[in-house]
C-alpha cells in the first residue's frame, strides 16, 4: 500500500447514544464527577486526504471502533479522554501537532515514516502507537522458507531509514549497509551468496532509480525478491505478504479496545493479519516450485461471534464522512 499523500486533514468524530447505568440503591448517594475527572473515552478518525480509498478506510474503521467507545455517556463527552486514529502520515502529523493529553494510534504509515515523525515526541511517546503499513519481516522470512521448501540464505539492504532493523534481522539475514549516493549495483555484488533478497521500504534503497536495477540484477542471478507490497510483486518481485484495509483496521480496533479495557497502550507493531501474493511467472523463471502452503500462507482475524437476535443495535449518529485517503 503506497504512502498517503499530503492534503488537508479530515476529522471524523463520534457521536453515540448514552447507555445509562443501572438504578442506584435506595439511600445511596451517586458520585458527581469533578469537572476535571476523566470518565471514559471518545475517538476521532483523522485523515490526510479525501480520496475514495481513504473514505473506505475511515468508514470501515468507524464501524469497528463504535462498539468499544459507544458505552460511554455522550453528555460527559468533555470529560472523556480523546483517542485519535490517524490514517496515513499527513494525519499523523496533524495528531502530533495537537498539544493534548490524548492517545494517538497511527495506521497506514510505514515504520520508517512513523519513527521519523515521532522522534521528537518526548514524554508523549507512551501515548503513541501504530500498526505499520509494511509487512512484518518475520512473516516475510517465513514466506521465503515456504516458497523454497527449506531454509534459505536471505540478504537485505539497509539504508538510513531501515538501519534500526539491523538488530532484528542480522541473526537470520545477511545485512548490507547502503547510504544515499552509493552504487546499488556494487552493493548487490556483495550479496551473491544470498538466494533471496528481503526488500524493505527504504527511500534511499528502493527509489525509482534503483528499483529496476535491483529487480533485473537479482533476476539474472536467480535470486528471488520478497517485496514489501503487492504492487512490487506485479512488477517483478517473487512474492510478499500483504494486508488488506480490513486486516489493518481490525488490528487498530483491537489495540483501541485493549487500551480502553486496561489503560495500557500496546507498542507500535507490524501487521498481525495478512495474506500472500506470488508472481507465478517469476517463480517459474527462478525454478521455484510454489506449493499451496506458500500460496495460502496467511493469518486472518478470528470471526466475531454473531450477536444475539434479540439484541437491538444502538442508534448511532455520525457526521458525514468526506472522501478519505489511502496509503
Amino acid at each position: 500500500m503506497s504512502l498517503l499523500r499530503n492534503t488537508r486533514a479530515l476529522l471524523v468524530s463520534l457521536g453515540v447514544l448514552a447507555l445509562l447505568a443501572g438504578p442506584a440503591q435506595a439511600g445511596a448517594e451517586q458520585a458527581v464527577p469533578r469537572d476535571d475527572e476523566v470518565t471514559g473515552f471518545r475517538f476521532q478518525i483523522l485523515t490526510g486526504d479525501d480520496s475514495e480509498v481513504t473514505r473506505r478506510i475511515a468508514e470501515d474503521l468507524y464501524k469497528r471502533l463504535v462498539p468499544t467507545f459507544g458505552a460511554f455517556r455522550t453528555e460527559l463527552a468533555q470529560r472523556r479522554r480523546m483517542v485519535y486514529v490517524a490514517i496515513g502520515p499527513t494525519a499523523l502529523r496533524d495528531a502530533l501537532a495537537r498539544r493534548c493529553d490524548c492517545v494517538v494510534i497511527s495506521a497506514f504509515t510505514s515504520s520508517q515514516v512513523w519513527r521519523a515523525l515521532t522522534a521528537r515526541a518526548g514524554n508523549r511517546t507512551s501515548l503513541l502507537t501504530a500498526v505499520y503499513a509494511e509487512p512484518a519481516p518475520a512473516d516475510q522470512l517465513r514466506l521465503a522458507a515456504l516458497l523454497y521448501g527449506r531454509p534459505v540464505r536471505v540478504g537485505a539492504i539497509l539504508g538510513r531509514d531501515t538501519a534500526f532493523l539491523r538488530t532484528t534481522l542480522e541473526s537470520e539475514v545477511e545485512v548490507q549497509p547502503f547510504a544515499a549516493g552509493d552504487d546499488i549495483n556494487h552493493t548487490l555484488n556483495g550479496m551473491t551468496r544470498a538466494e533471496v533478497l528481503l526488500a524493505l521500504p527504504d527511500g534511499d534503497v528502493y527509489n525509482p532509480e534503483n528499483v529496476r536495477n535491483i529487480l533485473l540484477s537479482t533476476y539474472r542471478r536467480k535470486q528471488g525478491v520478497i517485496g514489501f507490497s503487492a504492487d512490487m510483486v506485479k512488477v517483478g518481485a517473487l512474492a510478499t505478504t500483504y494486508s488488506e484495509i480490513e486486516d489493518i483496521n481490525t488490528q487498530v480496533a483491537e489495540i483501541a479496545a485493549s487500551f480502553v479495557a486496561t489503560g495500557e497502550l500496546a507498542p507500535p507493531q507490524f501487521p498481525r493479519y495478512f495474506r500472500t501474493v506470488v508472481n507465478e511467472g517469476v517463480a517459474r523463471s527462478l525454478d521455484v516450485r510454489v506449493t499451496d502452503d506458500a500460496r495460502r500462507f496467511a493469518r486472518h482475524p478470528a470471526r466475531p461471534a454473531p450477536a444475539p437476535a434479540a439484541a437491538a443495535a444502538p442508534v448511532v449518529t455520525q457526521a458525514p464522512i468526506p472522501p478519505a485517503p489511502v496509503p
